[in-house]
């Protein structure tokens, strides 16, 4: 795989702002449905002890974005998880993944949950292939039949 680094950045930054764009409008294009979209994040919901908003480069280039936010009962949400195009089947999503679990651990989270769509299959086989398992709905995605919801424990590495 192309070398790769991962970043925690500002929701604010040019890179971040691009890549949400992105995934902004490849979930605009697969669910066109009214209300299907989930696109909130809040800045002070990454912020240092909350959370985490990650990029990935390859050389110079932004190819991945991530983040995590802290929920209660030691949950931690994976959300704007996204790959350029170029990025995708090299292995940029599994290390934003795992980087993600690891910035989960360090905001003492023990498991980590996530919401994505039935038309991602390409979300559903990484996340599955991550150890993710299907889960009742929570949160905001109760009721919605375009979300599919996934956790994973997070087993500390003492």
């Amino acid at each position: 795989m192309d070398e790769v680094r991962i970043e925690r950045c500002s929701l604010s930054s040019p890179d971040a702002q691009r890549l949400i764009a992105g995934l902004n409008a490849d979930l605009t294009a697969r669910y066109p449905e009214e209300g299907a979209n989930h696109f909130r994040l809040d800045p002070d919901e990454v912020a240092s002890g909350s959370g985490a908003f990650q990029v990935a480069y390859r050389a110079d280039e932004a190819v991945a974005c991530g983040a995590v936010r802290l929920l209660t009962d030691g949950d931690a949400e994976v959300k704007r998880m996204y790959l350029v195009d170029s990025a995708r089947g090299l292995g940029f999503g599994r290390r934003m993944v795992d980087a993600l679990e690891a910035a989960a651990r360090g905001l003492g989270a023990t498991r980590l949950v996530l919401e994505t769509g039935v038309r991602q299959p390409e979300a559903l086989g990484l996340y599955a292939s991550a150890g993710f398992q299907r889960i009742e709905p929570f949160g905001e995605y109760v009721g919605s039949e375009l979300s599919v919801c996934m956790a994973k424990p997070l087993l500390t590495t003492e």
